[in-house]
């Protein structure tokens, strides 16, 4: 079982980052919990929900065929990072995945977070929702991969690396230190040779450039998981679809990711080096390719999405409801990537708020961040007749109908709204099956959306609604003072913060990894705007 299922954002927006993401996850080191939605949550950058951060954009990868020839000086790669640096907030756009298809020496790809989110996210400030509704707060900086890789479910028990594995892990632990070297050099490369691909990416690539090297970490430190990393990969290949990548782009990207490497772990760097990121590349890449493909004969690579409504609930948050203009399948508790048309290809991850509706109207909370472009656009300049753009639904923070356990849900900030929309999904399926919400905020302004879950609670005598007013944000703290939970399932979403130290607590008490899901915490971070 996985240690901890990984879903994505949200709820609040954290373009600081900006666009939190999904619920909180891991770091954006290098967690992206596959196809996790995040939700950033308050403080955290962007609100539970909003995988915020959302969506990196094309995943980058690299191929080997060329060891790179010096198209570009170091001092021009460097020199053009700036040029790269604005401050983005939230998603990046397509991440960059290289792909062995081509005849190209497969390089090395690894899926970009969407948001991130990957499609992971992180969280914003305050609220959970992603800069997109994700619950991570996005205010944060990414965080150790270690800690990113909590947002990936891991293998038990761990077999022993393959050759291929020491060697990826080898390269990442030299560029460590340098990553930010690496990715500049790496984006330097990709935009003076193959200057075609600047479009597909937004203006401002700040949060872009950390999601490329949380998906490289992410990618090398699970190439052995199959189980782990393929469910992520086609998530990746689906949702980068939005981006405008084609199959075609892939070798340009590996190309590029070799030559960075190459060029900054050349301490290690060898024929046998090489050929792994090589074969490593051409799998990775290969999944995302088979995925868009595959999903290409069954879903567009966006929706568009009149708003309908705009029900502002306090000076910062939004209650956002919007019409697609087809059929929008996805899941209670999952969340999507969303662009706004005063920030074009700048995606932020929102949690959905409710249940799939038989009107097929989609809703969204969320909380506008300080420099968030995308979660202020959606906060105080949308209006009903605005059309969005929505990328397909991921994450995993779903209902387990096959069981009659018990759920015990944390919703911190705007990380309330897949929480709510959990409970309408136990409540469709007709089960009465317990559902404890710990409802969490800094101050009783905060619980913006308490009158509709106090009105969930007296229709249906198996809810319990707890809110839980802290300045010091302590929701986890709370939870202790009820029980037992050991028979429970468990799901959390807000500030990556909250998520972090809920799942610590969950686990003191007797709640299984297994049985614990959230958004990705470091999607929540990257959301955040």
């Amino acid at each position: 079982m996985p240690e901890a299922v990984a879903t994505a954002p949200a709820a609040e927006d954290a373009e600081a980052t900006e666009g939190a993401g999904p619920a909180a996850s891991a770091s954006a080191a290098g967690s992206v919990a596959p196809g996790a939605g995040v939700h950033a949550a308050e403080g955290a950058g962007a609100e539970p929900g909003v995988p915020t951060a959302g969506d990196a954009g094309p995943v980058a990868s690299a191929s080997a065929t060329a060891s790179v020839t010096p198209g570009v000086s170091v001092p021009a790669a460097e020199g053009a990072a700036p040029e790269f640096g604005a401050p983005i907030a939230g998603d990046a756009g397509p991440g960059t995945s290289a792909s062995a298809a081509g005849g190209m020496a497969p390089g090395v790809s690894v899926p970009a977070a969407e948001g991130a989110g990957t499609e992971l996210g992180a969280p914003s400030t305050g609220d959970t929702s992603p800069e997109s509704n994700t619950p991570a707060a996005r205010s944060a900086a990414p965080e150790p991969a270690a800690q990113a890789l909590l947002d990936l479910p891991k293998a038990s028990p761990e077999p022993a690396p393959s050759p291929d594995a020491v060697l990826v892990r080898r390269t990442m632990a030299e560029i460590a230190p340098i990553a930010d070297k690496v990715t500049s050099y790496f984006y330097a490369l990709l935009f003076t040779r193959h200057p075609d691909l600047r479009a597909l990416f937004p203006a401002a690539m700040d949060t872009q450039r950390d999601r490329l090297l949380t998906a490289l970490l992410t990618a090398a430190e699970h190439i052995d998981q199959a189980d782990v990393l393929v469910d992520y990969l086609r998530n990746l290949g689906r949702g980068h679809r939005k981006y405008g990548t084609q199959s075609e782009h892939y070798p340009a990207v590996g190309e590029c990711l070799i030559g960075a490497l190459s060029r900054y772990a050349s301490a290690v760097w060898d024929d046998d080096t090489e050929a792994a990121w090589v074969r490593t590349y051409t799998t990775i890449s290969q999944v995302m390719i088979d995925a868009a493909a595959e999903d290409e004969l069954r879903a567009p690579a966006w929706w568009y999405a009149e708003v309908v409504a705009h029900d502002l609930r306090t000076s910062d948050i939004a209650v956002i409801t919007v019409r697609p203009d087809q059929p929008y399948p996805f899941l209670a508790g999952q969340y999507t990537s969303l662009e706004t048309p005063w920030w074009p290809r700048i995606w932020r991850h929102y949690s959905f708020a409710s249940a799939p509706r038989s009107d097929g109207l989609l809703s969204f909370h969320v909380k506008a961040v300080p420099a968030g472009w995308v979660s202020n656009a959606l906060v105080h300049h949308a209006r009903p007749g605005d059309v969005l753009r929505l990328g397909p639904p991921s994450g995993s923070m779903t209902v387990d109908h096959s069981t009659d356990s018990g759920l015990l849900c944390l919703g911190g900030g705007t990380g309330i709204a897949p929480i709510k929309a959990l409970v309408e999904d136990v409540a469709e399926h007709g089960r009465r099956r317990p559902v404890e919400v710990f409802y969490g905020a800094r101050t009783n302004h905060d619980l913006y959306d308490i009158d509709t879950m106090l009105r969930l609670q007296q229709t249906h005598p198996w809810l319990a609604v707890r809110p839980v007013v802290d300045t010091r944000a302590q929701l986890p703290d709370a939870v202790r003072e009820y029980g037992p939970w050991n028979e429970y399932d468990a799901y959390l979403s807000g500030p990556p913060g909250m998520i972090r130290s809920g799942v610590d607590a969950l686990r003191k008490v007797g709640i299984p990894a297994g049985r614990i899901r959230h958004d990705s915490v470091e999607e929540l971070v990257a959301a955040g705007g």
